[in-house]
């Protein structure tokens, strides 16, 4: 999943990105309130974590923000305000989740997942679309009951895919799931066309179908639908 932390506090900020990296996930970060609307406005998470206090602003408002605009992200407040007020207010304006420091890395890691969970899987530890079953904590994926041989890329991508299954993703959109704040170093979505072509031959290869649909010049679906 792709999470952006907000947190102003460097070496919290460091080892929790480093943690959720070692778990699989693209963490990317911002340490005040005015860079996370920036990366906000920019490209969709899956999840925030976002702390109350900021240098230049409060987190509650980008909660409020990120509301007004309906977007679909599930947040996390992490904050050493452990008041009710400040809970319930985060709670109510729309906050998934509070956590008060200081807390374990993993505790965030077991939050952040069952949060993703419940969203984007509707409860459920698996992904299944048709023939073709995810199990996203062990990064494996099923045609037809057998076990596909991917790289992480791949898997990323088939990932992306079925969790926003019928919906149109652009390529930029895919080029900056993939890499997160290092899109820049990419010079051309031609990689997107490898790891594609590669994919498409491996589920091939176990007798499922071909579902990504390619819509030209702007970017892909992934459904079962004409």
């Amino acid at each position: 999943m792709k999470v952006l932390v907000v947190e102003d506090n460097f070496e919290l900020l460091h080892d929790i990105k480093n943690f959720l990296e070692e778990e699989g996930n693209i963490c990317e970060t911002a340490q005040n309130y005015r860079s996370a609307c920036d990366k906000i406005g920019y490209f969709p998470y899956d999840i925030l974590v976002v702390d109350i206090t900021l240098p230049d602003g409060n987190g509650l408002d980008i909660i409020t923000a990120v509301k007004k605009e309906s977007l679909d992200v599930g947040i996390i407040i992490i904050s050493a305000k452990n008041a009710v007020g400040d809970k319930i207010y985060g709670l109510e304006i729309g906050a998934d989740d509070y956590l008060t420091k200081p807390f374990y890395l993993a505790e965030l890691n077991a939050r952040i997942k069952a949060l993703y969970r419940r969203k984007a899987y509707h409860g459920r530890k698996e992904i299944i679309f048709n023939e073709i079953r995810i199990k996203p904590y062990t990064h494996e994926v099923f045609v037809h009951d057998h076990l596909l041989t991917l790289t992480k890329k791949e898997f990323d991508i088939i990932h992306f895919f079925v969790v926003n299954r019928h919906r149109l993703l652009t390529k930029g959109a895919i080029a900056e799931h993939l890499w997160g704040d290092h899109i820049e170093m990419v010079d051309s979505y031609k990689f997107i066309y490898t790891h594609l072509a590669n994919l498409r031959k491996k589920i091939a290869d176990l007798g499922g179908k071909d579902y990504i649909q390619s819509i030209y010049s702007v970017g892909y679906k992934f459904t079962d639908r004409e």
